[in-house]
């Protein structure tokens, strides 16, 4: 098994172990060699000292009267197993009938390893668990019917948290039927998978008796108890004198209202009152431990310099996907390679739509092969049981949709972190991928983005009302989410001499924001300007917002060639904050999730020309209310980019209804102009939408 996966074993226990040889002493007493296989990698008992590892009794043996004593053990780490040598007497009758039919190949018990460093010692981290509950409801840890703690009483002792249980009145015996139960529950210890705990209780009945010892074994229990955040135990020492409890003294986080039976030996004239338990902290992965309990986590997610050293971590070679899940500060900040897993999915050429069961069976098969199914499964599963972070490598793959966002995941993780959006494409998300972000946003879970080129953590935020996003920096959250949006549109190649006139429009527009109070812009409402995230006159406009203090975002698309067409290559100005990436078989989507509210058109090509067509249309379709979008530089250039294709348009009757569309683009050569008529449309005196003017060529000059 890889180390990696040992988040799906306990590390402070082992499985069960069997006896592989027997020895009969007397009718009281036999000598065993368990055998424990498959013990985890991660079992603590492989690093510490022997003095802190002991042999656990099953708890259906010490029920019925048997007891075991360890006289030595081995452990090997590289064969994982272990062979334990012990005694195993008995205490009553039961006991003895029971010993005189125990068998080779019967399982009989596990090692515990009672690591001091995952001993509890403050009771804060007992008390949150109260009043909380499982994905099925289940109290956390209770006594009694009620799930809270009136009814233990918690003490520190030693540095530790020592949890007193009280007692129900009386004593539990047995009845005739015992003896008939006894066989089948020695052949049925052969078989691990059955459950034979339950059994006992056919057989058990209270009696109402003082519960003393005097050298006979002593059955009491307490109200039903729930234990699923922790491993108990019961502390001989702070037992009355002279009694002390069973090798069966360890209760198991599955402990559901029916860890209530606690086998006593030994002799006191002090009758005994209560159970005194100490606890130790599961493996953090199972402790059911919620996110905004992680004071440690949350600040270290805040923290660049800490997520971009966790991610630092991932194993080699850097092509190869990999992720891990990652519950605890600590755990964050001291990830080592081994820590995570390490896939390379080989992605089969998938038979289509005519074959949709062999299309289904390489899905399933891929999504398999994704470094972070494994630990998605153990969280549906119930294994994964603390809230926490994936950290991937490369954003996960769409096929992963599905397990990311069924109940038990969605709930359990509360943020995914990746270094890059694919490792095929780099920087750029593929459709899939963006229509992923946005299912994942809309159920709760963040994503961000460490993005090494900017040396920032970006988190993806959806643009209210819109189905669209972009990656922000966690500081400017806020901001773009209630932002007026500029837009620039223009060439990649010519960066022109706009940017006096630009950095006039944006200190115009930030100055009038004091002035006016439409809902677009005003005191309250911070702006953003977009752009295509290229050089040019877009660097130009990023470059500016940046200066000014207005959010500086980009769409920016994968102009890379892929050989069969010429596509000028342009790389991503180093002015832009907030972005999203597209690929270039979706320009047009990209075009369409600018979703800007006043865009400003400079000089460009073909591009431009397209977005120029969009922006027109948004306006006749009503999928934008009308807000004046300014055209830059002469009237001469625009008229011949916009006049004939309008005029053709109205001559051929093809957009009649449509022709005010022409009221909403205005021509202006300088600032002032263009400053005024955005002061005009927010006074509302613009002349603007289906009831306002036609102009003949297209847009209005500006005088």
């Amino acid at each position: 098994m890889d180390a990696t996966l040992s988040f799906l074993y306990h590390d402070l226990i082992t499985p069960d172990g069997k006896i592989v040889e027997l020895t009969r002493i007397d009718k009281k007493r036999v000598h065993a060699n368990v055998l424990i296989e498959n013990i985890s990698p991660s079992f603590l008992g492989f690093s510490i000292e022997k003095e802190s590892i002991f042999f656990n009794l099953k708890s259906t043996l010490a029920q019925l009267g048997v007891n075991a004593k360890t006289i030595e053990f081995e452990l090997s780490k590289s064969h994982r197993k272990g062979i334990v040598s012990l005694d195993l007497f008995a205490l009553s009758r039961e006991g003895m009938l029971f010993l005189s039919l125990l068998s080779p190949e019967a399982y009989i018990g596990k090692l515990f390893a009672a690591d001091e460093r995952r001993r509890v010692r403050k009771p804060i981290y007992l008390s949150r668990m109260f009043r909380r509950t499982d994905r099925e409801g289940r109290p956390l840890l209770s006594i009694g019917e009620r799930q809270e703690k009136s009814n233990w009483t918690f003490e520190q002792i030693d540095g530790r948290m020592i949890a007193f249980l009280p007692l129900n009145p009386g004593i539990q015996s047995y009845d005739e039927t015992v003896n008939g139960l006894i066989p089948l529950l020695a052949k049925a210890l052969k078989h691990p998978e059955i459950k034979v705990r339950e059994l006992i209780h056919l057989a058990q009945r209270w009696e109402d008796k003082k519960r003393f010892i005097s050298n006979q074994l002593l059955l009491v229990n307490t109200p039903p108890l729930h234990i699923r955040t922790v491993f108990g135990r019961v502390v001989d020492d702070l037992l009355p004198e002279g009694i002390k409890h069973t090798a069966a003294s360890i209760l198991q986080p599955d402990t559901m209202a029916s860890g209530n039976i606690y086998e006593l030996y030994g002799e006191s004239s002090e009758e005994l009152t209560q159970i005194p338990l100490e606890f130790y902290t599961l493996d953090p992965y199972r402790e059911h431990v919620f996110f905004s309990d992680r004071d440690q986590l949350q600040a270290a997610i805040e923290d660049p310099k800490a997520l971009f050293g966790a991610i630092q971590t991932a194993p080699t070679p850097t092509h190869h996907k990999c992720a891990t899940f990652v519950v605890k500060g600590e755990q964050l900040l001291n990830l080592k390679p081994s820590d995570w897993i390490q896939a390379e999915p080989v992605h089969e050429e998938l038979p289509g739509f005519f074959h949709p069961k062999e299309q289904a069976e390489k899905v399933e098969k891929y999504m398999h092969s994704q470094p972070s199914y494994p630990y998605l499964e153990a969280i549906e599963k119930g294994i994964i049981t603390s809230q926490g972070i994936l950290l991937s490598r490369f954003f996960p793959s769409p096929v992963m949709k599905r397990m990311l966002l069924s109940e038990q995941v969605y709930e359990c993780l509360k943020g995914i972190y990746f270094a890059k959006p694919s490792r095929s494409h780099g920087d750029f998300f593929s459709n899939e991928d963006r229509s992923m972000l946005l299912d994942l946003a809309k159920f709760g879970i963040s994503i961000f983005w460490l993005d090494e080129q900017a040396r920032e953590i970006l988190r993806y935020v959806p643009k209210p009302g819109k189905d669209s996003g972009m990656f922000v920096p966690l500081s400017k959250v806020e901001t773009f989410i209630s932002a007026t949006m500029i837009g620039i549109y223009g060439s990649s190649l010519v960066e022109g001499t706009f940017e006096p006139l630009i950095r006039e429009l944006l200190e115009g527009l930030l100055k009038m924001k004091e002035e006016f109070e439409h809902h677009l812009l005003n005191v309250k409402t911070p702006l953003a300007l977009v752009t295509g995230g290229g050089p040019g006159v877009m660097s130009v406009g990023n470059r500016l917002a940046k200066e000014l203090g207005i959010l500086s975002c980009a769409n920016i698309l994968d102009f890379r060639s892929n050989g069969s067409s010429i596509v000028h290559e342009q790389e991503q100005n180093p002015y832009v904050e907030a972005k999203m990436t597209y690929r270039l078989d979706r320009l047009v989507e990209r075009e369409a999730e600018f979703h800007l509210d006043f865009p400003i058109f400079l000089t460009g090509g073909i591009g431009t020309d397209f977005e120029y067509a969009l922006e027109e249309t948004r306006r006749k379709a009503g999928v934008e209310s009308p807000t004046p979008v300014l055209l830059v530089g002469s009237p001469a250039y625009w008229k011949e980019k916009i006049s004939s294709r309008f005029k053709s348009n109205i001559d051929a009757g093809t957009i009649v209804g449509s022709e005010w569309v022409s009221n909403c683009f205005f021509c202006v050569q300088n600032a002032y102009q263009g400053l005024k008529i955005y002061e005009d449309f927010f006074s509302g005196k613009l002349s603007i939408g289906p009831k306002g003017p036609i102009f003949p060529e297209g847009f209005r000059v500006v005088e």
